[in-house]
């Protein structure tokens, strides 16, 4: 399903509303442990924590400056924290189509 801009930023301004996101919230604490193992599959297979993301710890972490080093750790905790965002957002949108297409006619529109 194609989406244009005008409908995605609707519905995350919509995603601002505390009842709305409160109700996702649940859905996904209630489905944390298997979206954690997806997440985790999807984030190996993009190859964002082989070797390279290895390399680059180490590397962050054994700068001599210890401002350098505390700078460089952080960037790399943020740029991980950006890219599991994503690729969480990722998953989900996919396990929202999953949702979508599992119902019928009589349960189009239930949540």
């Amino acid at each position: 399903m194609a989406v244009d801009d005008e409908r995605l930023e609707a519905a995350i301004e919509r995603l601002a509303e505390a009842e709305r996101f409160a109700e996702a919230e649940t859905i996904v604490a209630r489905a944390a442990p298997q979206l954690q193992r997806v997440l985790a599959a999807a984030l190996a297979e993009g190859g964002w924590f082989g070797e390279s993301h290895e390399n680059e710890s180490l590397k962050a972490a054994t700068i001599p400056d210890p401002d350098e080093r505390i700078a460089a750790v952080r960037t790399l905790l943020a740029e991980e924290a950006r890219m599991g965002m994503m690729v969480g957002v990722a998953v989900g949108w996919a396990l929202k189509e999953e949702i979508s297409e599992g119902e019928g006619p009589e349960t189009e529109g239930e949540s």
